[in-house]
């Protein structure tokens, strides 16, 4: 996923709650990645998927469980969730299904993996 940022520091622990951001609902209004302090959050831009506008997304191994972006969200496309159940959440979220499809090692394996590191505290 070429347009995240890579400005944040990766995060020491993972989170007992993470933000899932629902594409079919978010407008791609930003207002989540202005909030965000470990910058975690960034936009996949529409004119990859024909007649769909932009809307964000969220690198699971930065994000730190704050509650920020939900909070801000004004269209409430983002919930957190428990980290065990992330990757639930990350595979019906919405959005394109290529971009799913395309994209899928890092929207769910990814959860996996954080889900495991918070259970058995093993990286």
């Amino acid at each position: 996923m070429a347009s995240k940022s890579l400005a944040g520091k990766p995060r020491k622990v993972v989170p007992k709650i993470m933000a899932v951001i629902h594409a079919d609902g978010c407008t791609g209004c930003e207002a989540c990645i202005e909030v965000c302090p470990v910058e975690c959050i960034y936009k996949v831009p529409g004119e990859d998927f024909a007649s769909v506008q932009g809307w964000c997304d969220i690198d699971l191994d930065r994000c730190i469980g704050c509650k920020h972006c939900a909070q801000v969200c004004p269209w409430d496309a983002i919930d957190m969730v428990p980290t065990q159940d992330v990757a639930l959440h990350v595979a019906f979220k919405g959005g394109p299904p290529e971009y799913v499809e395309r994209h899928w090692d890092d929207l769910v394996d990814v959860a996996h993996r954080n889900a495991e590191v918070l259970v058995t505290g093993k990286k």
